[in-house]
Order: structure tokens, then sequence, then C-alpha cells
């Protein structure tokens, strides 16, 4: 007699969403080091960071007289984010690759469960309330984003939801802990100011509907400010209280480097409501707005208008928040000229909180419409999120064994063997170790040096003193005079603060496949002594490296690494 079939567990929503994330991040657990780790304003501007920021035991060193000389002949500390966030933790325990694959794990698990957490608090509803729950909070763990910065963009349904149980004054202790966790997991300069006046605006509409305070959501948003302050103290006091150092973003000059007219406004707002922004999590927002049309185009035709006017407003205001985001530099530009400190912080950044409100609008979209079209619409969304996450493509590209030239993996990026290879040559040659002379990079983001140990007197840095930008700048003058664009990125704006060349352009990632030769690099090789400079490590060839004041060591290679370096000392 044949047995009886063993009957297959069975998974609620919730598990099955988790499995799906588990899915999502396998690639990153199968390639480990070799996974592909965004580069742009990430690899070359985010990891380095917080691996200095440990190395050199400054993480929570928060004197004014810490630096962190590796970067720029001693950047100070407190001009870098604050060593109380969770995530610069992971870096303490991990190296650098780990503890960014497990921060983007962690991230994205509590972000789907946040969401899922809010949802089923909100609308309640069976078995079914229960599945969009979780294809819902799936769809919102797997979007693009920057998982550097934390729980910023993720992190705000469990925000959200701690804040409307206080509202309701049915909060329990894990509430209030969400709400004081919050800014040890987020930053503050992207979403800490915009999630405090959103959350503002909802007392005060309570205040004005109820014509009374609500006591509870009023400690909930001092409790929220309070840890921010805590946790953000070093840059509060450096730049507020004992003003430690000029920022060199009093020189931003948006004029400069914004296109200006209705139409470049119009179309920057397009795209801001249409996809985002990119920090913020780049996706298309189709799935989204078919959800609305279907919602009402389904309706029974004496329901339709009703349907309507409860979805408009929220459209409406995230074409309002697209409108001003869009716009935003072009007012700055304008202020600018009777406020010159105005481009010192950006207060355009209220796009960090539309995910959020786009998926509010496809949750309310999605309870007019059948299981059907639930399905048709999530199923896109979860495509369109998948499709848009550039690094879980390339990952899928590195397990296929079809890795994209242009998108080296993490250990090809930072290759150590290389720049190993090259402080020992270095080392040979002159007997100094690393931190006894100093670098520039042409052609290769200074990040990649300072993770390899290298101390570089370039980096990519959103907050610098002021007078360092001017030292540096007579190093690449020559270069600065060749290219007006290299001029004007520069002068009015300066974050990256690197060895420029007019015929490289903006390639700062020059592999070693690309075989570039710079004909002509004019290069003040004593201003870059004067700056404690003695060596140039070059992704591209100089042609003429005599006329620079530069004399070639050797060149070095490894298999598996992206670049080829050219190593060149002061002649001088």
């Amino acid at each position: 007699m044949p047995g009886k079939l063993t009957r297959l567990p069975r998974f609620s929503p919730l598990q099955l969403a988790l499995l799906g994330l588990l899915l999502f991040l396998l690639p990153y657990g199968i390639l480990l080091a070799h996974s592909y780790v965004t580069i742009d304003d990430n690899l070359d501007a985010e990891l380095n960071i917080s691996y200095l920021l440990v190395r050199h035991g400054v993480l929570f060193d928060y004197r004014p007289s810490a630096i962190v000389p590796a970067i720029m002949e001693g950047l100070p500390r407190n001009a870098l984010r604050s060593g109380l966030n969770v995530g610069q933790g992971l870096f303490v325990v991990f190296p650098p690759w780990a503890a960014y694959l497990a921060q983007q794990a962690l991230v994205r698990l509590l972000g789907l469960l946040g969401m899922y957490g809010l949802l089923r608090q909100e609308l309640q509803g069976g078995a079914r309330a229960k599945t969009v729950a979780a294809a819902v909070a799936l769809c919102w763990a797997v979007l693009p984003l920057y998982s550097m910065y934390g729980l910023s963009v993720l992190g705000q349904p469990a925000l959200l939801l701690a804040f409307l149980a206080i509202r309701r004054r049915a909060a329990r202790w894990w509430h209030w802990a969400m709400v004081a966790g919050f800014p040890l997991w987020s930053m503050f300069v992207f979403v800490g100011p915009f999630v405090l006046a959103a959350l503002g605006v909802l007392w005060l509409h309570d205040w004005w509907q109820a014509r009374r305070p609500n006591l509870p959501l009023f400690l909930g948003l001092v409790l929220l400010l309070s840890v921010y302050l805590l946790v953000e103290w070093p840059l509060f006091y450096s730049l507020l209280i004992a003003k430690q150092f000029v920022p060199h973003r009093l020189e931003f000059d948006l004029s400069q480097l914004t296109p200006l007219g209705l139409q470049a406004g119009l179309r920057s707002a397009g795209q801001f409501f249409l996809m985002g922004q990119y920090h913020a999590s780049r996706f298309l927002r189709v799935a989204i707005l078919l959800a609305v049309v279907a919602a009402v185009a389904l309706a029974p035709a004496g329901q339709r208008l009703a349907r309507w006017q409860r979805l408009w407003p929220w459209l409406l205001g995230l074409a309002g928040l697209a409108g001003f985001s869009g716009f935003y530099p072009q007012l700055v530009a304008q202020g600018q000229t009777w406020l010159p400190m105005l481009g010192a912080f950006n207060f355009g950044r209220f796009h960090f909180l539309t995910p959020l409100l786009w998926f509010g609008v496809l949750v309310l979209a999605l309870r007019y419409l059948p299981g059907r079209w639930q399905a048709l619409v999530l199923g896109l969304q979860l495509l369109i999120g998948l499709s848009m996450n550039t690094e879980w493509q390339h990952n899928l590209r590195e397990l296929a064994g079809r890795p994209s030239p242009h998108e080296p993996n993490y250990s090809a990026y930072v290759a150590p063997q290389l720049f190993q290879q090259i402080q020992q040559a270095i080392r040979r040659e002159s007997g100094l170790a690393p931190a006894q002379y100093r670098v520039a990079c042409l052609g290769l983001p200074p990040a990649v040096a300072q993770l390899n140990d290298f101390y570089t007197l370039d980096s990519y840095q959103n907050n610098y003193p002021l007078p360092y930008k001017h030292r540096f700048r007579p190093l690449i003058a020559g270069e600065l005079a060749k290219s007006p664009e290299l001029r004007h990125y520069f002068d009015a704006w300066g974050n990256r603060c690197y060895l420029f060349s007019a015929e490289l352009g903006k390639d700062f990632r020059v592999g070693a496949f690309q075989r570039r030769v710079v004909q002509d690099f004019a290069f003040d090789a004593a201003a870059f002594q004067r700056l404690g400079g003695r060596y140039v490590l070059s992704a591209a060839q100089l042609a003429a490296p005599a006329r620079s004041g530069l004399r070639l060591v050797g060149v070095y290679e490894q298999p598996g690494a992206y670049w080829r370096i050219w190593l060149y000392e002061v002649s001088g």
C-alpha cells in the first residue's frame, strides 16, 4: 500500500515575503567580497569614511583637535558623521565589504518588517489584507537605495507606525523605542529635518482639529529631536557653537551648476514625480499610477468621483513636492545673490519622504481593487523595483560570469593586493611607511587608496574646511584653466577635491582595459610638495611626466584588479 503523501508546509504571507527577501539577498551571500557594491556616492565616498573612523580610533573622539590623518592632511573628525550610528558599529566588527553587506541585509529586513507592521496596524482585515501587506512590504524592501544611509528611507514605515500609535494614545514601550532608535540608524542631513517637519505639520493639524494639543505626539517629536541632537552633537557643535572650521559649502554656487529656466525646472520636476531621486530610491512610479487609474476606472459609475476625490489630493501633494524639488536649485541660485550661505544646506530633500508617500498611494488604491488587479499591480511594482536595482542586477551578472566591464565588483575595485604591491615598492625605494608620505590620485577615486591605507591629500567629502580647498586648487589650476566644465565643477561645488585632467574630464574610473594616456598634465608639483605630497597614483599613463614635475617609479597591475597604476614621484 503506497505511503501517504507528505503534506507540504504552509507558509504565512509574511514568511513568504521574508523568503522572497532572502532570495533577493542570496547573490550577496554567495559572492561575498566579490559582490558588486554601488560605486558612485557610495563606495567612492561612504565606506572609506566609516572604515577610516574606526581604523584611526576617532569614531567617538569629538574633541576639536581630533582629525582623520589619512584624509586631506588631517580632516577634522567633526566634519564626518557621528559614531553613534548602528551602521558605524558594523565597521568595528567587520571588514568594510562585510559591514556593508550586513547593513544591506539588516536595513532591508527591518524595512520589510516595518512596512508589514504599519499596514497590519492601520488596515487590519483578514487573510487577504495579510497577503497584500506582505506583498507591499516585499516590494518596499527591494527598492533601489543607498543602504549606507541606514534606515533613512526604509525605516520610515516603522517610525510612522510608532507615531500613529502615539497619536492615538495607544503606544507601548516599543513604539517609543522605535522613535528613539530611528536617529541612531538614519542620516539627519537627509531625513531628520524633513521627517520632523512632516510630523510637526501632523501635530499642528491635530491641534487645529481638536482645539487642543496632542501631548503624547508632541513628546514623541521632542524625543525624536532630542536623540538626533545627541547623535549629531559633533556636527551641531562644530558648525553652530564652536565654529571649528569654515565649511567649503559656503562657496557652493548653484547658478553655475544648475540649468536655469522654466523648461529645465519642469523637466526636473517631472523626473522627481515619475522617478524620484537616486539617493532617496529612484524607481518608476508606473505601477502606482496604474493602480490609481484602475481604482477609479473599475469603480461603479456612481463611485468614481468619490474614489478620485480620495486619491487626487495625494497625487497633488506629490506633484507639489516634485515641483518644489525640481525648482529648488534655481530658487537657491537666485537667493544666493543676497544670502550666499543659502546653498550650504539642501532644504530640497523632502524627496526622501516621497517613496513612502507613493507607497501610501499604492495601498490606498489597492483597497479598491479586486484580487487579480492587486496581484497584477504588485507583481509589476516588484519587477520595477528589481529591474531598477542596479546593484542587484550587477550581482546577477557577476553570478552569471558576465560582469559589466565598467562596473567592477568590490574586490576588483579596491584591489588590495595591487595596492599592497605599490606600498611595498615605495617602502623598498624610500624606506617609508604609508603614514610618512602623502599621495593623490588621478583617474581613480581617492577612496580606493584610503581603503588600502594610503594617506591622501584628495578626497570626496560633503564637508571640509574651505581654506583647504583654496590650498588644494593650485595643484590643478592649470587643468581647470583648460576646462570651463571642470572649473565650475570644482569652484562652484568642490565636494570632489580631486586631481583633475581636462583630457579625462569627469572620468574618475579609468580601468586598466581603457589604456588612457594623458598627453599634457598641467600639474603644479611644487604646490603639491608644499601641501605635503610626494606620490601620484595614476590610473592613466602620463605621456610626459617630466613636464609635470614627476618621474615614473613603476607600473603595477594584478590579475583581477580593475586598475593599472602608474606610480609617479615628485622629481624636485
